[in-house]
């Protein structure tokens, strides 16, 4: 592999910062035998952006069902945010978005994206306030009042965003959320995204994505997963400064950053 190894490391921040989401010899074996995960270790600090890459089936949604709580390891410790990810999901501070955008087809933009704070019994105030200032954050705002259906495929993935982003989550967990859209719009939520990170640093976002490309663009570093069972093979820093622009994707640096993953996927 010709991976340079000064881009190989642990974590992603510096050593000095507070472990945020630990994982130690995190396994996952399922009731009908399949080993989705073995003996994973990561340790996640606050305020990075992690992208998964790896092959299909390799437990990468698996590790995001774990720290949301919705699966539990089979052997291991997982730690979020000090305590368990049961515990942690309770705090509201852990936020998902999806593929799909899983909106409720008969509600506006601003019920979906104030459903979240109407569940936990906010005052409605606050709700359209809150609704508001995350829909700008999307590029919305003058669309509340619109239905789904209204709206082209990369609108309904904003307003997922805004749902997701409405009660401020510590933690962000995106399971390839542009894989179904066209490279073009593909693009600008890539842009449009690492804008509402570089606004809020202390917001860690965990992203899943089968495009090196992608991954090289949007993260501090990639993780590179192996086929099932899933391992880490390999943490690859991406020391470019943000924020980033349109011009990072034509730099020598981003082809070789890009050559990295891919040759630690061809490892594997």
């Amino acid at each position: 592999m010709s991976m340079s190894s000064s881009l190989i490391h642990t974590s992603g921040k510096d050593a000095s910062n507070a472990k945020f989401v630990t994982m130690e010899n995190l396994s996952k074996t399922y009731p009908n035998g399949t080993i989705a995960l073995r003996d994973v270790n990561l340790t996640i600090k606050e305020g990075e952006f992690l992208c998964f890459v790896g092959p299909s089936g390799c437990g990468k949604s698996t590790i995001f069902k774990m720290i949301t709580g919705l699966a539990k390891p089979s052997k291991g410790t997982l730690d979020v945010f000090g305590t368990t990810p049961k515990e942690a999901r309770k705090q509201s501070d852990i936020a998902f978005v999806f593929q799909d955008h899983t909106l409720l087809p008969w509600s506006t933009v601003e019920a979906n994206v104030k459903l979240p704070l109407a569940l936990r019994g906010m005052d409605k105030k606050t709700q359209h306030e809150e609704a508001q200032r995350v829909l700008e954050l999307v590029g919305l705002k003058d669309y509340m009042k619109v239905l789904p259906r209204e709206l082209s495929g990369g609108m309904k993935m904003r307003v997922s965003i805004a749902r997701a982003l409405i009660s401020r989550p510590k933690l962000l967990l995106m399971d390839e959320p542009f894989g179904a859209l066209d490279e073009i719009t593909r693009q600008t939520l890539q842009m449009e995204l690492l804008n509402i990170w570089q606004q809020d640093k202390s917001m860690t976002v965990l992203f899943v994505t089968h495009n090196v490309f992608e991954s090289v663009f949007l993260s501090t570093s990639v993780v590179v997963m192996t086929p099932r069972p899933g391992k880490i093979s390999a943490t690859i820093d991406i020391p470019v400064p943000f924020p980033r622009d349109e011009s990072y994707r034509t730099t020598a640096q981003f082809s070789d950053l890009v050559r990295d993953v891919n040759a630690a996927l061809e490892h594997e």
